[in-house]
Order: structure tokens, then sequence, then C-alpha cells
């Protein structure tokens, strides 16, 4: 069997979430499947060295004049036919309207079909064009994939009930973590770390971003509430924000008191975030809506309490008490949780042990073993079906 597997954006320097699941299934696949042949779909660009090489795969570079668009529509499925590929496997929410390949989608989430606008202020204007395209095209796209994976159990209820299913064609398989995320305690790496991003002695870590479900609002308020009790005692650190939005953000909250307290690392390898987390007090990620949430792994593999929400799929990911659970909508719930692992370290401690095994129940070599199965599954219905 032949496989391509759509992987856009991987060569890109700054990876997001669906492009490092997608990198992490490639990769494991390379190591558990040395019978069938892959192609992997790619677009040129700065980190074209992230795909190991490995004897079944070939690496495809395309390009495209007419941008994302374009690259999907029409060079993604045109290369996967001239390939000779049996199944593509589009890895993040969209694939080709028309492809003479059938297709595998993964679709991680459908909160682009739940609430979309053009004119609200939350989001960039590129993540509402994104919202709309994905909107415009993932119906289609579902109706035509002869299997559809998504991440969890919540999102597969949410996408079945807004497309009514009444096949087996879609299935939850759960996303995993990292080998590399564990707990730091390599003192000559933590420190190198601590410098290279000029890190805090006492420091929250959030992984907020300007998309309005990740909660950065919500978490500012909280972390200058928190203040207010435990004045300038704690840090908040946070990735690449843009400084401006940031500047903006406090000001709109008026919370501007705070903005000494917030250290922006700017862009992080993701190498590099297990020596980050290890140093901090608690792992922050209270977003108000996610599809999976593997940030929350991450911080519990590397044995930081994790405060997370109450919400869509994180209660199913960190379990029944491996985390503390709060209401993302209510600041307050936030701030008391900062202040219970500040003052209770019984718990902090407790939190952090059962957070290490609860993220040893989720792999990147089981999800890739579960995809293998569903590619097996889809060839053999196609040899089956009539001409």
């Amino acid at each position: 069997m032949k496989i391509g597997i759509e992987g856009q954006r991987l060569y890109r320097k700054k990876k997001h979430g669906m492009d490092m699941v997608a990198l992490e299934l490639i990769k494991s696949l390379q190591r558990i499947d040395t019978h069938n042949d892959y192609v992997i779909f790619v677009r040129p660009d700065f980190d074209n060295t992230c795909i190991p090489k490995a004897p079944n795969f070939k690496i495809v570079e395309l390009d495209s004049k007419f941008g994302y668009p374009g690259w999907e529509q029409i060079a993604l499925p045109k290369a996967a036919n001239a390939e000779g590929c049996d199944v593509l496997h589009c890895t993040s929410n969209t694939g080709p309207l028309f492809s003479k390949v059938p297709l595998i989608t993964t679709l991680h989430d459908i909160i682009y079909l739940e609430s979309i606008s053009l004119f609200k202020k939350e989001g960039t204007w590129y993540q509402k064009l994104g919202n709309m395209y994905r909107r415009y095209c993932v119906p289609p796209v579902i109706k035509r994939s002869k299997k559809v994976i998504t991440v969890s159990n919540y999102e597969k209820e949410r996408i079945n009930n807004h497309f009514g299913f009444t096949d087996d064609r879609l299935t939850a398989i759960y996303n995993g973590v990292g080998n590399h995320f564990k707990k730091v305690t390599d003192v000559s790496r933590l420190n190198t770390i601590k410098e290279k991003y000029l890190l805090p002695e006492k420091f929250f870590f959030f992984l907020g971003n300007t998309d309005p479900k990740k909660n950065t609002k919500g978490v500012l308020k909280a972390f200058a509430d928190f203040n207010k009790q435990y004045p300038n005692k704690y840090k908040l650190v946070m990735l690449d924000y843009d400084k401006v939005e940031f500047d903006r953000l406090l000001n709109a909250l008026d919370i501007r008191e705070i903005k000494d307290l917030v250290h922006l690392t700017g862009y992080v390898q993701n190498i590099d975030l297990p020596a980050i987390i290890s140093q901090s007090t608690a792992f922050l990620y209270p977003s108000l809506r996610e599809s999976f949430g593997i940030p929350i792994l991450e911080g519990m593999a590397c044995g930081v309490p994790v405060i997370t929400s109450n919400t869509s799929s994180m209660p199913e990911v960190a379990g029944k008490d491996a985390a503390l659970i709060v209401d993302p909508f209510d600041s307050n719930e936030i701030t008391e949780a900062l202040i219970t692992l500040v003052e209770d370290n019984t718990l902090a401690h407790l939190l952090a042990e059962k957070g290490i095994a609860r993220a040893k129940n989720f792999s990147w070599e089981a999800m890739a073993k579960n995809v293998l199965e569903l590619y097996r599954d889809v060839h053999k219905e196609l040899k089956h079906e009539p001409v």
C-alpha cells in the first residue's frame, strides 16, 4: 500500500499544534511500519530536516503560486495522483475538494463551524480568513472522506452532532505526548535554558496566544488578582506573543501594573519546552475550548502541577484527579487555583506525581498504530468496492 500524508506546514520554523501532531505521526510510523510505502507532501520552507529519513518514506516538496488554498486544492491532489497513492491522509482539518485519490481526513475540531464572524474583535484577520476557508471546505471534504479521525470522544460527539454520521466513518484516536517531555533535573541543562530565555526565579508558565479560545484575557486578569495577594513574588512566563497586542490587552483590561511581571520569551523551540516547564511552579492551560489539549499532558509529563478547564475535552484528557480543574470563564477560580498551589505544597506535589502517571497513558506510538490500522481498513474496503 502506498500512503500519502499531507504535511504542508511541517517545514515551517514556527510549528503549531496540528503540525506537531502530523510530525509525530510520521516519526512514529517510521518506527513501526517498514512494510508500506509513504509519500509525505510538504511545502518548501526553513526547517527542511525535521522529518527523519527512512527507506520507505519519500518526501515530495510542492510549491504553489496561489498560497495555501492553491497548494491544497490543486498541487496536492495532482501530486498524490501522480505518485500513485492508494490513500491520501489530510492531517489538518481541510483537504482537496476534488481528489482522485481516496481521502482520510483528521478533523481536530469544528470550532470554526460553531461560531465565526469577520467582525468580531477577537482573533487576527489571518485567523478569521482561515476559519472562513475551513468553513467552506470542511463539509464537502468530510462528506467525501472514506474515514474521519478526530482526537477525543468529546470532539467526536460534537462532530457527529454537526454532520449526523449514519455510518462508522468517524473515529476518535487520542493524541500522544513526546518522549522528550519529562522532568528535567540536569542542572546544567536547566541553567542553559534559563539563560537562553531569561527565565525568572519563580514563575507560572502559560501557553497563551492571540487565539481567543486560549483565554489569555482570563489568565492575565487572574494573575493580576493573584499578584495583589502575593505582590511581586511570582512572574508569568508566556511564549511568542506579539508585544503590541500584549500592551493593548493590558490596557483594555486595565491591569498595566503587571506588565513588568509578565515575561514574553519569544519563539521557543519545542525541544526546549521541558526544561522551561520543569522550572515553573505551575502550568496553566485554562482554555475556553479544546478538542484535545496536548499541552496538558506535556505539563504533567514534566512533573509540574497543571491548572486546566472543566470544559470540552480537557477533563477527558486531564483525568479525574491529576490536575486542578477550573471554570475558565471565571478568572477568580484561576486565581484561587494559583493561590492553592502556592500555599499547599503537599497538594502541588501530589498533583505532580499523579500528572506524571496520567501522561504515561498517552503515546504517539499508540496513536500511530491506531492510524495505521485505519489505513489498512480503508485499503481493504477499497479493494472490495465495485469498479
